[in-house]
């Protein structure tokens, strides 16, 4: 016994800050606890301000920027400006990317491809989404969609986060934060990439599009893989029964509870939950994953693509059985739409990689009786120019453009069938009914039962949400 030297390590910084943090009060302890134990379960950490329309979200991300000139905005005047200077009018001096900022020629260039007239309003849609074009009953498509940035790493990041900067959580953490989880054997939001069949399909995506943020970490998005196991470390290694693991994870869980009482690190409690999480998705996952027993109708809804995993097809379909399975955030990115050149050639390819598979989850969703409570989004992170960066070419592209761009929505809560905002004649700036990326989320909650501007979290002295200070609910849009 050395009671001296006893005294003296009682006495150090980090005792005296653990045995504080116990003594601050059981009550309040007691209270942060339960809050992140809630968010870890099938429990809301907050729960919903008001009756939603919408129980549950998929998100189809267009990664690099779709043209919105070539797909849902028609511009038929294009053609009589095609090869004519963008004027200066129109320009208004926007500022622009290192890429075309030192040309000296801005040519306008008219899309190669038509449109028709597709829905009960006779809504003109390209003809390279004729799939898309057959349930436009059913879709909300907004065409003055806009933001601030114009590079591709801010602008990801602004609409999934609702800031340019890194670090605030992505808009799927916030929905497992505010609404908690209906599954008890799979996490609250989850995430499927594809890689696209066009030219330049390998734009890097950041896991912190899907991250937590300063929420509690169980908050981020769990990523499934298209090829092994989706999910890394899930399967046991050789010579690991299920009853191993289990008393394994019971030591471990009684070790961290230990911990948790002695240091009062609420992230603890989130790492209890997730190893629980994990044990449960061992066996949940593989039975998720296996299509066998979609029927032949499915199939032939979805296309022949379904049954490559990993295509954007396969994950529409993964995306219906996660929601079936009470998911409530479910997010596709579908890479390849950085179409600087050639565009005219990869934008078909794009097109048809998501056209039928898009449309089939609406269909398949409406026939199951969830499209009502399921809120679909399709965007990406801006439009493309109306000029042709580099000048006029055959096979052209297009620069970045987030002054107008267009995205659409369909299902819980939305008023399908009409079309708001508008463009000019160049689909260059909104001159009606403008949307802010701001704005949008603040729909999106609103659907989801938030009050945007109450769904906020407390982090270094200020409460933060996904819509910052700005954002209004645009009330046309919803049914």
């Amino acid at each position: 016994m050395k009671p001296l030297l006893d005294f003296k390590q009682t006495m150090t910084r980090r005792a005296l800050l653990q045995h504080s943090s116990s003594a601050v009060g059981t009550a309040a302890l007691a209270g942060l606890f339960a809050r992140d134990i809630r968010a870890s379960g099938t429990e809301a950490a907050q729960g919903t301000h008001f009756t939603p329309k919408a129980k549950r979200v998929v998100y189809l991300f267009q990664s690099g920027g779709p043209s919105h000139l070539e797909l849902l905005d028609y511009k038929p005047k294009l053609k009589d400006f095609h090869g004519q200077e963008l004027p200066d009018s129109i320009r208004q001096g926007q500022r622009l990317t290192g890429m075309t900022s030192g040309q000296k020629s801005f040519p306008v260039i008219a899309p190669k491809f038509g449109f028709h007239q597709a829905g009960q309003a006779g809504t003109w849609i390209s003809d390279l989404l004729p799939h898309t074009g057959k349930v436009l009953d059913d879709i909300c498509l907004i065409r003055s969609m806009h933001t601030e940035a114009i590079n591709h790493d801010p602008a990801i990041t602004f609409i999934q986060t609702g800031s340019q900067q890194p670090g605030r959580p992505s808009l799927g953490a916030w929905l497992s934060y505010g609404l908690g989880s209906e599954a008890e054997d799979l996490p609250a939001f989850i995430v499927l990439i594809s890689h696209g069949s066009g030219r330049d399909a390998n734009q890097g995506l950041l896991e912190r599009l899907w991250g937590s943020g300063f929420l509690p970490s169980n908050h981020q998005g769990v990523k499934l893989r298209s090829s092994g196991d989706p999910v890394l470390y899930l399967s046991d290694p050789p010579g690991i029964d299920r009853d191993l693991r289990r008393t394994m994870l019971d030591g471990l869980a009684k070790l961290n509870e230990r911990q948790l009482q002695e240091s009062g690190d609420p992230e603890i409690a989130t790492r209890i939950a997730q190893y629980e999480m994990a044990f449960r998705m061992q066996s949940s996952v593989p039975e998720l994953t296996d299509l066998s027993k979609e029927s032949a109708a499915t199939f032939e809804l979805y296309g022949e693509d379904a049954k490559k995993p990993g295509t954007f097809a396969a994950n529409c379909l993964l995306a219906r059985r996660l929601l079936e399975r009470g998911v409530r955030c479910v997010q596709l990115y579908h890479r390849g739409w950085d179409q600087h050149g050639s565009l005219p050639t990869n934008i078909p390819k794009q097109a048809m990689d998501v056209d039928q598979p898009q449309a089939a989850l609406i269909a398949d969703l409406k026939q199951r009786g969830m499209l009502e409570d399921t809120l679909i989004v399709w965007a990406g992170e801006f439009g493309r120019t109306v000029y042709g960066q580099g000048g006029l070419q055959t096979d052209y592209g297009r620069d970045h453009h987030g002054r107008c761009f267009s995205t659409w929505l369909a299902g819980g809560g939305i008023k399908g069938g009409m079309v708001h905002g508008e463009t000019d004649d160049y689909g260059y700036n909104i001159v009606r009914d403008p949307v802010h990326i701001h704005d949008m989320n603040a729909t999106l909650l609103h659907c989801l039962g938030f009050d945007h501007k109450r769904l906020t979290f407390r982090f270094q002295g200020r409460d933060y949400r996904i819509t910052d200070l700005h954002g209004e609910v645009v009330s046309s849009l919803l049914a």
